[in-house]
C-alpha cells in the first residue's frame, strides 16, 4: 500500500472541517486589504503627498521595523500595502500554521490519527492532504487578494505580485508547521515552536531593514519587501516561497519517517510522578495550563504597546491633508485611540485561544477526568472563564503602559493618560470574550465561533463607513461604542452597559453548560 493512500478522503474531511475558519479568516484578510488598497487614494492630494508620506514613513526606524520599508516612494501601491506587506503577513502564516497543526498534531494527540491509519490510509496520508489543502488555501488568497486589489484601483501587474507574496507566505508557514509538528511531542509545543520560528523571521526582517540589509534576504517576510510587488517587481523572488515550501515539506517527511506515531523527534520532558496538591484547585489548574500563554501574549503586548507608543508622536509627518486626518478622527480621533481599536480586537483572541483550548479538554476527555473527582461544574468552567477575561484585561493594562512608556520615550507631547484609554477597551473586549465562552457553552461543535466574532466585529467597526452600512449595523460590534480615549473622555455609561451586556451573556452561558451533556 502506498504510504499517501487515502489522501483525498481525507483531503475532502479537512476541507469540510476548515470551512469556516479557513473562509471567515481569508475573507477577512482580503477585506482588509482591498479596504487599505481602496481608501488610500483619497488620503493624499496628488503624488507629492503620496511621496511625502513615503519618506515619512521611511524616516521612523520604529515603523520600518514595524512596517517595513517603502522601496519605491512613487508607487501608490506600495504605500497602500505597507501595512498589509509583512505585519498582515504574519496573520497569512498565522492562518497556515493552524491549519497544519490542526490536521497533524492534533489530530495525532486525540488518538483520530491512529484509528485513521487503522483503515487503508498510508503513512504520509495526513500531511499529503494538508499539504494539498494548504495549496488550495494559498492559491484562493492570493487570487482573491489581487482581484480585489486591481479592482480597488491598483496596478493589475502589482496586485498579481502581491497576491503571490501572500500565497508564498503561506505555502512557507504550511512547511514550518509541517516541520515543527514532526519535532513536538503535543499541539500545543507544536504552536510555540511554530510562533518561534516565525517570530525570529519578523525580528531578522525589522534588522535587516534598519540595518544590515542581507539579514532581510534570510526572512520569507523580509522577501515580502524585497520583491517589490508594486514597484520595480523581482518576480523570480516568487519562486523562492515555493521552493522553500516544498524543502520545508520533505523535511517534514523525513523527520515523520524517523519518529513514532503520536510522539515528537523532540521528546516531552516528563513532570514529577505526583501532582501538586494546589493542582486539585481549578482555577490553579488553570492558571498551570494557560501561564505560558499568557505569559507569551504578555511580552508581545508590551512590546507592541511600546513600538506603537513611539511611533505615535511622528505619525503628523503622514497626516498632511484634512481627508486624512478626518478618518483617523474617525477611527477614534487621536491615533492612540485608533491603534487601541486594532489592538483591542487582536488581544481578545487571548480568551479565544483559553477557550479553544478548554473545548480540546472536553473533546479529548480531559474534562472528564477532572469532573470526576471533587471539582464541580461551576469550577472548572469557571476557572476558565475567568482566565479568560482577567487575562485579556492584563494584556490591555499592558499595552496601555507600553504605549506610556513608547510615547514618553518619543518625546510625544501630552494627550492624557495612555492606560486609561486602553482600560477603556476592556468591557468590549469581555462582550466579545463573553460571546466566545457561549459558543463553547453551546457545545463543542460551536466552539470554532470563538474564532470568528473578534474577527466579525473587527470587521464592522472598521469597514463600515467604507460599505456604507446602516448605523443599526455597525452598532452591533461592542467596540463601536467606546468613547476614543484619551481625545474623548471616560464614559461611564458605556463601560457600565457593555459590562452588563458581557454579564448576562455570561449567565446564558453558564445556564446552558449547566444543562448540556460533557463529550
Amino acid at each position: 500500500m502506498s504510504t499517501t493512500a487515502g489522501w483525498r478522503l481525507l483531503l475532502r474531511l479537512a476541507l469540510r472541517r476548515d470551512r469556516v475558519l479557513a473562509g471567515v479568516w481569508i475573507a477577512v484578510l482580503v477585506m482588509m486589504s482591498v479596504a487599505s488598497a481602496a481608501a488610500t487614494p483619497s488620503l493624499y492630494a496628488d503624488q507629492a503627498a503620496r511621496v511625502h508620506a513615503a519618506e515619512a514613513l521611511n524616516a521612523s526606524p520604529a515603523i520600518v521595523a514595524l512596517y517595513g520599508p517603502v522601496l519605491d516612494v512613487t508607487s501608490e501601491g506600495e504605500l497602500a500595502m505597507t501595512k498589509m506587506t509583512v505585519l498582515y503577513a504574519v496573520f497569512v502564516a498565522v492562518l497556515f500554521v493552524v491549519v497544519v497543526r490542526r490536521h497533524t498534531r492534533v489530530e495525532e494527540e486525540s488518538g483520530r490519527t491512529e484509528l485513521v491509519g487503522g483503515t487503508a490510509v498510508g503513512r504520509n496520508a495526513p500531511l499529503a492532504a494538508v499539504a494539498v489543502e494548504t495549496l488550495l488555501l494559498a492559491v484562493a488568497l492570493g487570487a482573491l487578494t489581487a482581484v480585489g486589489n486591481a479592482l480597488s484601483g491598483l496596478s493589475a501587474a502589482g496586485s498579481m505580485a502581491f497576491g503571490g507574496l501572500w500565497a508564498g507566505t503561506g505555502l512557507v508557514a504550511a512547511g514550518i508547521g509541517a516541520v515543527t509538528a514532526q519535532l513536538s511531542a503535543s499541539a500545543r509545543t507544536c504552536a510555540g515552536f511554530a510562533a518561534g520560528v516565525i517570530g525570529v523571521a519578523f525580528v531578522l526582517r525589522a534588522a535587516g531593514d534598519t540595518g544590515p540589509q542581507w539579514l532581510s534576504w534570510l526572512s520569507p517576510l523580509g522577501w515580502n519587501t524585497q520583491a517589490g510587488a508594486y514597484g520595480d517587481t523581482r518576480w523570480w523572488l516568487l519562486a523562492a516561497y515555493p521552493v522553500l515550501a516544498l524543502v520545508l515539506g520533505a523535511v517534514a517527511v523525513a523527520l515523520r519517517a524517523r519518529r513514532d506515531l503520536g510522539s515528537g523527534l523532540l521528546a516531552a520532558r516528563p513532570g514529577p510522578a505526583t501532582g501538586s496538591p494546589r493542582l486539585a484547585d481549578a482555577f490553579t489548574l488553570a492558571i498551570r495550563t494557560s501561564g505560558t500563554t499568557l505569559v507569551l501574549w504578555t511580552l508581545a503586548a508590551g512590546v507592541m504597546g511600546v513600538v506603537f507608543g513611539m511611533i505615535a508622536p511622528g505619525i503628523g509627518d503622514l497626516l498632511d491633508s484634512a481627508t486624512a486626518q478626518s478618518i483617523i478622527d474617525e477611527l477614534g480621533g487621536e491615533l492612540v485611540a485608533a491603534i487601541l481599536s486594532v489592538v483591542a480586537v487582536v488581544l481578545t483572541y487571548f480568551a479565544t485561544t483559553v477557550v479553544a483550548h478548554t473545548a480540546r479538554d472536553e473533546t479529548d476527555g480531559r474534562a472528564e477526568l477532572v469532573l470526576a473527582t471533587g471539582t464541580s461544574r461551576a469550577a472548572w468552567f469557571g476557572a476558565s472563564l475567568v482566565v479568560a477575561l482577567v487575562g485579556t484585561a492584563l494584556l490591555l493594562v499592558v499595552t496601555g503602559l507600553g504605549l506610556w512608556i513608547g510615547y514618553v520615550a518619543a518625546d510625544g507631547p501630552g494627550i492624557g493618560n495612555l492606560l486609561v484609554a486602553a482600560l477603556a477597551w476592556v468591557p468590549a473586549a469581555w462582550v466579545v470574550g463573553a460571546l466566545v465562552v457561549l459558543s463553547l457553552a453551546w457545545g463543542t461543535r460551536w466552539a470554532v465561533l470563538a474564532w470568528v466574532w473578534p474577527a466579525a466585529f473587527m470587521v464592522l467597526a472598521l469597514m463600515g463607513d467604507l460599505l456604507q452600512l446602516p448605523a443599526w449595523v455597525t452598532d452591533l460590534s461592542p467596540y463601536a461604542h467606546v468613547p476614543a480615549v484619551p481625545s474623548e473622555p471616560w464614559s461611564w455609561g458605556s463601560a457600565t452597559a457593555l459590562s452588563a451586556v458581557a454579564a448576562g451573556l455570561l449567565v446564558v452561558a453558564w445556564w446552558r453548560f449547566r444543562e448540556r451533556d460533557i463529550h
